[in-house]
């Protein structure tokens, strides 16, 4: 059982990064010598000032994201340096990129490392942030829907046909099967420790006190108006960014408006598919912008890869960048026995 219950995180790691690592395969593989050539020769021309602007914009709104988790930690009676809470959130951005979904306990990790917060109360912090960037994710939908309704009905039914294509499978159905066997055999061992291990349940409850506490340290902030402000730039500059990578190529720059917001939302899915959208992310870029150029451009699939490529490496790179130099920067103040002495 021991053996099973060490398994499932490794597979819940491998299979991710696997299935990335097959996607770039294809994503070069599916191109033909005539259409690679016109790949590299799209990389090789591209306006790389307009990816370097998009990298600052990103940079942007990393800072505004780390500066409103303040407003969500202080009701708690949490002050925390801006740097801080910086460093912990770009570490969190470099373990997600290996890990997937890791980075949300990762930074909050590495809060309780720099300033003591709990680990519990900061997670539930991040939680909420996730819920708020979920909503808003929502509303970028919602407008994408109506300005582009029957474009983005064709051209996500086109992504399921063919991610169906490429992953469905018999393994991929035993995969399923495993992880449903694990989910039981954790909910089982879940209902043990709460029903006959008394300090095992005190913590557990402590934990979950101090998860909900952080959850809802939306409603009790002072400053809610600067919280939701914050929300809408760093959804602005998303967007904005995004955006701005289409002029870097000469063939996307008059892309239009509901055509990007389009690949944007396809983008975000391939990022919660595999880890920090490795394949996925180009793929679903590139699949949207061959849609809008292909009825007037031969060479529509090499110019959507170049664009989904350019985009998701140099923001892999930068996340990677600043990834490391926020795991050297990050202080490392607070010890158990401090943390006991401030609880």
């Amino acid at each position: 059982m021991i053996l099973k219950v060490k398994l499932f995180p490794i597979l819940k790691t491998v299979i991710p990064l696997l299935l990335g690592i097959y996607l770039i395969w294809y994503f070069f593989h599916s191109m033909s010598e005539e259409s690679l050539t016109y790949f590299y020769k799209a990389l090789h021309e591209a306006n790389y000032f307009w990816i370097i602007l998009a990298l600052l914009l990103s940079f942007c709104a990393y800072l505004s994201r780390a500066y409103r988790w303040k407003y969500t930690l202080e009701p708690m009676g949490f002050k925390t340096p801006f740097w801080n809470r910086y460093h912990a959130m770009m570490i969190g951005y470099l373990i997600n990129l290996t890990i997937p979904r890791a980075g949300e306990a990762s930074r909050a990790a590495m809060l309780y490392r720099s300033d003591g917060v709990p680990f519990s109360k900061s997670f539930g912090t991040i939680i909420a942030e996730r819920i708020v960037d979920l909503f808003m994710l929502f509303l970028v939908t919602l407008i994408t829907l109506a300005l582009a309704y029957d474009d983005f009905f064709t051209i996500f039914k086109q992504i399921q046909t063919n991610f169906s294509d490429k992953t469905a499978s018999d393994e991929g159905q035993i995969i399923k099967y495993v992880f449903y066997v694990f989910l039981a055999l954790g909910f089982i061992i879940f209902t043990y420790f709460i029903l006959f291990k008394k300090k095992v349940r005190e913590k557990i409850i402590l934990f979950v006190k101090g998860l909900f506490d952080g959850l809802f340290s939306i409603f009790k902030s002072k400053n809610p108006f600067l919280f939701f402000s914050h929300t809408l730039l760093i959804w602005i500059l998303y967007i904005v960014y995004f955006g701005i990578a289409f002029f870097s190529l000469e063939e996307t720059k008059n892309f239009p408006l509901d055509g990007m917001l389009v690949a944007f939302i396809a983008g975000a899915l391939g990022i919660s598919l595999t880890n920090g959208g490795m394949g996925t992310f180009p793929l679903l870029v590139a699949l949207v912008v061959v849609f809008y150029l292909e009825k007037d451009n031969a060479n529509a699939l090499a110019i959507g890869n170049a664009l989904g490529m350019l985009i998701w490496v140099s923001q892999t790179i930068l996340l990677i960048v600043l990834g490391l130099i926020s795991f050297l920067l990050l202080p490392k103040n607070f010890s158990k026995k401090s943390n006991e002495e401030h609880v």
